[in-house]
């Protein structure tokens, strides 16, 4: 292949290996703190231009060329938001198209959840970088493809949520990284407990994200392709309610306020566990039946690890006076109140913990590996998809960290490679 030929992102990737094997200085680091060449711009596309996408395209960090949409109106909210950033963007109806073009860096996946392992793949093998909107999947089976995407194209991929990465962190009122140190000190002792729920200061959204029983068809507007928008989902009739804003409502596309809410809220806890790694190795449910369709109210979740430490779910709020984190030797509640005397105290004396990388056009750049990634963001994912699949089923699941299996359970197993509407298919996309 002829230089020519060379992708932007090849040339990135070159420029990366020459940094490290001949130590040179990037061009932007030598113009200054924050300067960029133009010939050093990363680019970006956008598939999706709905709510989140609005934020996705304020986002500093690159330029965006290109966005997408199967809603025409959606777009052409799309097209005046990034004018308003500065950006003078290409449209496309199909992102199989967009995802071709050799001057695209990074694509950014802003799509319902049906939607993010068929466009992160296509994303990955056309030699771009990916950055995904939580959840990373629908399904534990298309995070395993997702994985093996990102391996094969040495992807750098990224989750959009941010609360391992320093944020204050909800209700507890210190960052995920003073949690780790706390709970890595030891001074809690163990195995813990976490309760996470409206007293202990997160919000499941439940009633918000419920879907509706018995919809009546609709006509579908003019502007909007919903084959296209149900794409690999089984087909149903169109009403309004099934997409945009109130889509999380549905199995066949999200899983409610779990679907909405769980990455943010569970993500971080997995990062101060340290169990990045592995998987809880039960989930039991207090829940009514479930609709097949419309997602509903579910009581509690509880995760188990083999270490005994517990995540506890409270979807109705009845956990009033529990706290965030409790261990044997002492609790912290709602904005870090604690039964151990001057625990903030001792947070500056606690070693600290390791360093994440948390920019991700620098881990574009250097091609290092964004702290939250595709490995990570899979197993906080998991934990998502074992709640989902149990609440579904209505009863107690085991599960198996090394294979990503339930055991003895093939009704359960069902949900993990879910099959997709013709012509979709996780292997070629589309064929």
């Amino acid at each position: 292949m002829s230089a020519n030929n060379l992708s932007r992102r090849s040339l990135l990737k070159g420029a990366a290996a020459a940094a490290t094997t001949f130590n040179i200085v990037p061009r932007h680091v030598l113009g200054g703190q924050g300067y960029i060449p133009p010939s050093e711009q990363l680019t970006r596309a956008i598939i999706g231009s709905g709510g989140m996408a609005q934020s996705h395209m304020r986002y500093g960090g690159s330029k965006i060329l290109a966005i997408c949409d199967v809603d025409k109106r959606q777009l052409e909210k799309g097209v005046a938001t990034c004018k308003k950033q500065g950006f003078d963007v290409d449209t496309y109806h199909d992102y199989r198209e967009m995802v071709a073009r050799d001057d695209i860096d990074i694509v950014s996946v802003v799509t319902p959840p049906h939607w993010h392992a068929l466009h992160a793949i296509a994303a990955a093998d056309a030699g771009k970088d990916v950055w995904c909107e939580k959840p990373m999947t629908r399904t534990i089976g298309e995070g395993q493809k997702v994985i093996e995407a990102c391996e094969r194209n040495s992807t750098i991929f990224r989750i959009n949520t941010w609360f391992r990465l320093g944020s204050r962190f909800y209700g507890s009122g210190v960052t995920a990284h003073e949690i780790k140190k706390v709970v890595r000190s030891g001074i809690l002792g163990g195995p813990l407990k976490i309760v996470i729920g409206k007293h202990q200061g997160f919000n499941w959204k439940i009633d918000m994200w419920s879907g509706k029983y018995n919809l009546e068809p609709q006509e579908v507007p003019k502007e909007l392709d919903y084959n296209f928008w149900l794409g690999p989902a089984p087909y149903k009739p169109y009403n309004a309610h099934r997409v945009h804003q109130s889509f999380r409502g549905y199995w066949d596309y999200d899983g409610g306020g779990l679907g909405d809410m769980g990455m943010h809220y569970l993500d971080p806890v997995q990062y101060y566990l340290d169990k990045d790694h592995t998987s809880p190795v039960k989930v039991e449910v207090d829940t009514d039946p479930q609709h097949p369709d419309a997602v509903k109210n579910w009581r509690k979740v509880t995760y188990t690890y083999a270490d005994g430490t517990q995540i506890i779910l409270d979807g109705d709020n009845s956990m009033v006076d529990a706290p965030y984190i409790e261990g044997p030797k002492g609790k912290i509640y709602k904005g870090f109140r604690s039964t151990i005397p001057r625990l903030r105290e001792m947070l500056t004396s606690m070693p600290d913990v390791e360093h994440q990388n948390g920019d991700f056009h620098e881990c574009v750049r250097n091609r290092t590996k964004f702290a939250l990634n595709e490995v990570n963001g899979h197993r906080s994912t998991t934990m998502l998809n074992m709640a989902i699949t149990a609440i579904r089923l209505n009863r107690t699941l085991h599960f198996n960290p090394e294979t990503q299996t339930f055991i003895n359970d093939e009704e359960a197993n069902r949900y993990i490679h879910q099959p997709m509407r013709g012509p979709w298919n996780l292997d070629g996309g589309v064929q």
